[in-house]
């Protein structure tokens, strides 16, 4: 941690299906590819462990050396704001938000549970993709529903990608040479999952994704926010069923369900540049919403420094970049196309008299998670 240099980067993929794998990455050597057959998180977690302290491929000679491990949890619900050691209280608490995160707390919870019985003395830390955005003024949110339903059950904004945008915000001020309390910017997380955040004075005062990371722009294959009145007119009036809706909402929506070609956007840009109107459709409704979403967060700031763009499609597509940025000249920018042209890197693609800076900054949640983790444990 002294240098933040990454030392091996891996991945294990189809976990408890058919052709799982473990990838490894170690600086300077080939790729390490174990093809096995991984049942469940405890047999991945030991995968790993093993493939760290392999004498041919790995990066240390005993797991003595590991000194901890930091854990990517999506909800921590209202009670974190910040990421936590791991105890059995905040084992139970990530738990308790199983029922706001179904999809995503279930799997973190076996992967720290499989790293504490394979890890007993080594100490976990908690980092959580909500606990950013808790800086939220009550008035960005509190749902506009009775109010005890907040009370009761925490209906509420939560927003997510909470670890990305920190990451990209704190960079951007560093890479500008200013003081982030001084700086309005907006983060635009755009992925197959995508959400925007309005970042003043280094903190959050809103952020797209609501009570689920369901809601704000139109994503991959999510909705994004729509009439919540679409979900009963489907059930009532064509015989949906409520986990029918859940699945088309959430899988079968977005740049997918609008091109009928893919959720990827490689893929759909292709396709349009082939003449698909459905692709050329629903990649205009995508920088539609992202870009009226920019402005409002303009508005809810009163101004904006500079806008940043990251993740797998921030971070890589220059088509993307522009075409959400048209219209927003007013702002006082103007974009340079062969600073633009560029993928994966720290650049800032508006020229250089340009009143608001845009930049495209590559997010590092797993950097992020690491200082934290560091910094808990010290």
């Amino acid at each position: 941690m002294s240098t933040e240099k990454s030392l091996v980067q891996g991945l294990v993929e189809r976990i408890g299906i058919e052709g799982s794998l473990l990838t490894q990455k170690v600086e300077g050597k080939e790729k390490y590819v174990i093809n096995e057959d991984i049942k469940n998180h405890k047999d991945a977690i030991k995968l790993v462990l093993d493939a760290l302290v392999d004498p041919n491929h790995g990066v240390i000679k005993s797991m003595d050396e590991i000194s901890a491990v930091g854990h990517r949890v999506v909800h921590g619900g209202e009670k974190y704001s910040d990421s936590i050691l791991i105890d059995e209280n905040v084992l139970q608490s990530i738990k308790d938000c199983i029922v706001l995160a179904p999809l995503h707390n279930p799997p973190n919870v076996i992967g720290i549970e499989a790293c504490m019985e394979l890890m007993p003395n080594t100490p976990m830390v908690a980092v959580f993709d909500t606990a950013f955005h808790q800086t939220m003024p009550k008035h960005a949110y509190i749902c506009p529903l009775p109010y005890e339903l907040y009370e009761k059950y925490g209906v509420r904004k939560y927003g997510f990608h909470g670890t990305s945008h920190k990451y990209v915000s704190y960079k951007l001020a560093e890479v500008m040479n200013k003081d982030i309390k001084d700086l309005k910017i907006i983060t635009c997380h755009l992925g197959n999952g995508c959400s925007l955040a309005a970042v003043k004075n280094g903190k959050s005062v809103d952020t797209s994704m609501g009570f689920t990371p369901l809601a704000g722009v139109m994503m991959g294959t999510r909705s994004g926010s729509i009439d919540p009145s679409v979900i009963s007119f489907l059930v009532e009036q064509h015989g949906y069923t409520i986990e029918q809706v859940d699945e088309l909402l959430n899988k079968k929506s977005g740049v997918l369900g609008i091109s009928g070609v893919s959720s990827d956007f490689r893929d759909v840009l292709a396709a349009s540049e082939e003449g698909n109107k459905r692709a050329t459709l629903a990649l205009e409704i995508f920088y539609y919403k992202v870009r009226t979403q920019i402005a409002a967060y303009a508005g809810a700031m009163g101004g904006v420094d500079a806008i940043v763009f990251t993740a797998g499609i921030g971070e890589n597509s220059s088509i993307t970049r522009k075409e959400i940025l048209k219209g927003l000249e007013f702002f006082g920018f103007t974009i340079n196309d062969e600073k633009n042209s560029i993928r994966g890197e720290i650049q800032e693609i508006s020229n250089e008299d340009s009143k608001v800076k845009v930049y495209v900054i590559p997010t590092n949640e797993e950097l992020m998670i690491a200082r934290d983790t560091a910094k808990l444990v010290k």
